[in-house]
């Protein structure tokens, strides 16, 4: 049962890390953007150091996501680009397949937040 329980957040801080690697490498084909994505990622482009520092918190938060130890930083960590990416998909919603995906993860983020709420006790 507690294999169980880890699977869903090393999936989860696999595609992170595996995301925050394709800021650097280009992997594969890119998604087909919608016109209004496409401003918007090329008015994020504009500014040098964002895409590269959302690709280091990527890598950076899924791997202390997949570690059992360090999982509860791993989720505050990766939590802002979580909402950021959830608010993107609500904001530009041009596919009910990415929007599920989103939803699942961010699903599984806030899970691993509230498992670990007593560690956060000290911060709040």
């Amino acid at each position: 049962m507690k294999l169980l329980k880890h699977i869903p957040a090393i999936l989860f801080g696999l595609m992170f890390v595996f995301a925050g690697i394709t800021k650097f490498v280009s992997i594969g084909e890119p998604p087909k953007l919608s016109e209004e994505q496409l401003k918007a990622f090329q008015a994020f482009a504009t500014i040098k150091w964002l895409l590269p520092l959302v690709g280091v918190i990527e890598i950076l938060g899924g791997i202390l996501f997949v570690i059992p130890k360090t999982r509860a930083l791993g989720a505050l960590v990766i939590f802002p680009l979580m909402v950021g990416i959830l608010i993107h998909n609500i904001v530009y919603f041009y596919d009910i397949k990415a929007f599920a995906m989103t939803a699942i993860l961010f699903a599984v983020n806030v899970w691993v937040l509230y498992d670990n709420k007593d560690k956060y006790k000290e911060i709040f």
